[in-house]
């Protein structure tokens, strides 16, 4: 599947893979939180576009344009602007991209990377046909506390999604009886894992020198059987190419 970017300046965006590192997972006491697979699947989920320039911004408040004072670093201009008003800051995003037919694009925060006084919000823009930009909006969640972007913070990720997915998905509740052998299964991990986290408690325990329990992490039944051949321990999204400087401009001469 092909996802293209046209840059709408010279300059394309600052874009990456999604990393599946953040500061505070690494802050975690020896690192557990990466120990939590579908957060690592969830922060490696996709692209990110990147803030180019630093700069501070604070909201007091009010619904107008001018409630949002931004202060670009020293002999930069801010990429983010009071655009919509009622403490929504903005930032335009310097580009189209197309998908395939049938495929739009989720644009949303990074995920898993909170941010102090502000929060993103999310847009699914259908790509496929679409010959616009967008932007990416933040919502301050509250009046005079200041909110920094560094150059080189993610401002957004971007996910291709299918357009008629959700409306083809026949949501159900059923009873868990209806299927024997997956509460029998259920009903296995449960009790280990309430035995588990009592034996952590026990010095010298067998838990204690696992830490964790493995079983979702390595794609494991719990009794050890494989549970999908095509689980995901480690994800990586390939880097965008510039296919610009392959492809001669339709000015250049023969």
């Amino acid at each position: 599947m092909k996802l293209i970017c046209y840059p709408t300046q010279d300059e394309a965006p600052l874009m990456r893979p999604a990393p599946v590192t953040r500061a505070w997972m690494d802050a975690t006491p020896q690192s557990f939180a990466y120990r939590c697979l579908p957060l690592n699947i969830a922060n490696a989920h996709g692209w990110e576009i990147l803030c180019n320039a630093g700069f501070s911004a604070i909201w007091n408040g009010e619904n107008l344009q001018s409630s949002i004072t931004i202060v670009p670093d020293p002999g930069t201009t801010a990429p983010a602007l009071s655009h919509f008003g009622s403490g929504v800051l903005t930032f335009h995003i310097p580009a189209i991209f197309k998908t395939e037919p049938g495929w739009s694009l989720l644009v949303q925060g990074p995920a898993n990377l909170p941010k102090d006084a502000i929060v993103a919000l999310a847009g699914i823009i259908e790509t496929d046909w679409s010959p616009y930009s967008f932007t990416m909006n933040w919502k301050f969640t509250g009046p005079n506390r200041p909110v920094r972007f560094e150059r080189g913070e993610p401002i957004c990720s971007i996910v291709p999604v299918q357009r008629r997915l959700l409306e083809s998905v026949q949501p159900e509740i059923r009873s868990l009886s209806e299927e024997p052998e997956l509460q029998r299964r259920y009903h296995e991990w449960s009790t280990g894992r309430q035995r588990f986290n009592e034996e952590l408690l026990q010095p010298g325990s067998t838990a204690r020198t696992e830490k964790w329990q493995k079983s979702y992490y390595l794609g494991l039944n719990p009794d050890g059987s494989s549970g999908d051949p095509d689980h995901l321990i480690k994800l990586r999204a390939p880097a965008f190419v510039d296919m610009r400087a392959a492809s001669p401009s339709k000015t250049d001469p023969d």
